[in-house]
């Protein structure tokens, strides 16, 4: 199939610092292609650069058959995007809005009045196209900017992280109307995420992109399916207490308990081709070096494990470090503030 967009050994360096280091990524026409990452992993570098906003450093990248930097205005005719950032000016009604943007796309003038009917419809808007959007839904809000990126018509359209900060439902519902825009529109879509979710469920193909390198890319299932068909997961603990965590690890690696098993402090994960059967064994093969099974489950693999496997931690635990992180910031900030006052 044809390739709508393509980058080979794409790189982009600010001050000394890799964001985006030499990442080959190829999507087909009419596909939902997703970029899966934590905050700061190159996504949205990678996109600016897509849409001529950023200069790559090195590489080469083609987007709708043309190139990104020699062919920057081209690109830019058959393309829409829609940041992470709101660009809304809720004083402004839906219909408002749009003509502003209608007119920045350059739009010809005796066709922008029916370009916005078309769009709204689109996204089931068209009724509220002259209230203010101060007084539109999160969810409202975000249909009302991927109508905006739709006013070009473009072949290739791009969302950074389109659900973000949306309740579950929702995001449930902005998806409905990407995947109405793809089948109806026959729209090659490439959309960044670290929603696992949206990833896993929503998406064609997907790659998993950490520190500005692309770790594994392929459809969803196919990712998971390197796992076998089950994961086991036990915690376990040392029957004489006298072990310690490092000791218990060591001895379970040890192990011939399965492929892509992962022991981190007293968790233990493995992949096998079928969970009930294999779990005997297992539990045999651990209990008989001395080592107690506390707790075992099992189930299907997911995309975090892939995640894990290639970087070593799951995206949860990145997300949760950075939240963690960010709160931490902001109650250094409120205690400075309550000292001041002092």
């Amino acid at each position: 199939m044809a390739k709508t967009v393509e980058t080979i050994d794409l790189v982009k360096n600010f001050n000394g610092l890799t964001a985006v280091d030499r990442v080959n990524l190829s999507v087909e026409k009419g596909e939902i292609f997703g970029l899966l990452g934590p905050n700061g992993a190159g996504k949205t570098t990678t996109i600016k650069m897509l849409i001529t906003l950023l200069k790559p450093t090195s590489g080469k990248a083609m987007v709708a058959g043309f190139d990104v930097l020699t062919q920057a205005d081209e690109v830019r005719k058959r393309i829409g995007y829609v940041p992470q950032e709101s660009a809304l000016d809720i004083r402004l009604t839906a219909s408002e809005n749009l003509e502003l943007f209608a007119e920045l796309y350059a739009l010809p003038k005796s066709k922008i009045k029916a370009r916005i009917q078309e769009v709204l419809e689109l996204v089931e808007l068209n009724r509220r196209k002259d209230d203010l959007v101060a007084h539109f839904s999160g969810g409202m809000k975000r249909r009302l900017e991927i109508s905006r990126g739709l006013l070009p018509t473009p072949e290739v359209l791009f969302l950074d992280e389109p659900t973000l900060g949306l309740d579950p439902q929702t995001r449930r519902v902005v998806w409905e109307f990407v995947h109405r825009l793809q089948k109806e529109w026959n729209l090659t879509i490439l959309a960044t995420t670290h929603y696992l979710e949206e990833a896993e469920h929503e998406m064609d193909k997907v790659a998993i992109i950490d520190k500005g390198r692309i770790m594994a890319m392929g459809r969803p299932d196919d990712l998971k399916a390197e796992f076998g068909k089950d994961l086991v997961e036990l915690t376990v603990k040392a029957q004489n207490g006298g072990s310690s965590e490092e000791q218990v690890r060591s001895r379970l690696l040890q192990l011939q308990l399965g492929s892509d098993l992962i022991v981190r402090d007293k968790a233990v994960r493995v992949a096998v081709a079928n969970g009930k059967t294999a779990l005997p064994s297992i539990i045999h093969k651990i209990e008989s070096i001395g080592i107690e099974v506390e707790s075992i489950s099992v189930r299907s693999p997911s995309l975090d494990d892939v995640f894990i496997k290639y970087t070593g931690r799951g995206i949860r635990e990145e997300e949760g470090a950075e939240d963690s992180s960010d709160t931490r910031k902001q109650l250094a900030k409120i205690i400075g503030k309550m000292r001041s006052r002092v």
